[in-house]
């Protein structure tokens, strides 16, 4: 039996014509919506009501408070809809021109922005993040603020948006690790480790000292590792290593040896095969073709 071609939400239809890659959308309350994918991000954020939350075979309660966010491609619907009210940030990872700085560093920053929406059954009744009344206060401050630049987009909304978008992702980073539920904990050691290798990202991979982290035996870890990331721990760094390199090819003039050596490789023919096994284009074929030359 064919399945049913899913409804894709797409950037054009859902961000203003300047192409800015933040958006708010508020469902006061939440009408019937066809399951759905996007081209783009969504954090959500429950302010009021109460719903199923269906995503493919697996599904959850939601109630006020709870906050998750929804990868692109992942389909999504709410069923059983109780005056479910929420707002949804849509945002589109690979335009936002923001530093992370030292946020990956928080172990709920990788729980609740890189391996929850990767994960492809949650097995819980709730959501992954739930805030307290405090919290859901402060967060929906932000949100009006985040709002308000963006409906005025007077000169240097794009600027002011950004900060208070960063500050609702730094709040909910921090949050996700005072009080994870029950089935986020085994996500939150994993994200200690992931904040590991992004502090020594130069550093080759120590399992052992991954295992430790995580307060896992070695087998146990790289079985949950696989199944959060869909990758290995080396396999991680790597890609976090050609990213970095990615950057530096499309904004310096530096050589691709200086490159591979400052992103953590310490064999630059090594580096150019596995740059290009990801990115399916040589380092230098990479930057030429990002600066249209």
């Amino acid at each position: 039996m064919i399945s049913p071609v899913k409804r894709i939400l797409k950037i054009n239809e859902w961000f203003h014509p300047d192409g800015f890659p933040i958006s708010v959308e508020r469902r006061e309350p939440q009408e019937d919506f066809e399951p759905h994918a996007h081209e783009f991000a969504e954090l959500v954020i429950v302010t009021g009501g109460k719903c199923l939350h269906v995503t493919g075979n697996d599904s959850w309660d939601l109630t006020a408070g709870d906050a998750f966010v929804i990868a692109g491609k992942r389909e999504h619907e709410y069923q059983d809809l109780m005056d479910l009210r929420l707002v949804n940030i849509l945002y589109q990872p690979n335009q936002l021109k923001m530093g992370l700085i030292d946020l990956p560093s928080v172990p709920g920053y990788h729980a609740l922005f890189t391996l929850e929406p990767a994960r492809k059954n949650k097995q819980a009744t709730k959501g992954p993040l739930h805030l307290n009344g405090k919290e859901l206060a402060r967060v929906t401050e932000l949100v009006n603020r985040l709002e308000s630049e963006l409906m005025a987009r007077e000169p240097g909304f794009g600027f002011m948006a950004t900060a208070c978008f960063m500050q609702i992702i730094g709040m909910l980073s921090r949050c996700y690790g005072k009080s994870p539920s029950p089935d986020g904990r085994a996500l939150l050691r994993i994200g200690e480790a992931l904040s590991h290798l992004e502090r020594n990202i130069h550093r080759e991979v120590n399992l052992d000292e991954l295992a430790s982290i995580a307060h896992m035996s070695r087998r146990s870890f790289l079985r949950v590792f696989q199944a959060a990331t869909a990758t290995s721990p080396l396999a991680w760094v790597i890609a976090q290593r050609i990213q970095r390199a990615c950057s530096l090819l499309r904004q310096t003039d530096r050589r691709v040896t200086e490159i591979a050596f400052d992103v953590g490789f310490n064999d630059s023919n090594y580096f150019t095969r596995q740059f290009t096994k990801v990115t399916g284009l040589s380092p230098r074929n990479y930057r030429m073709r990002q600066r249209g030359s």
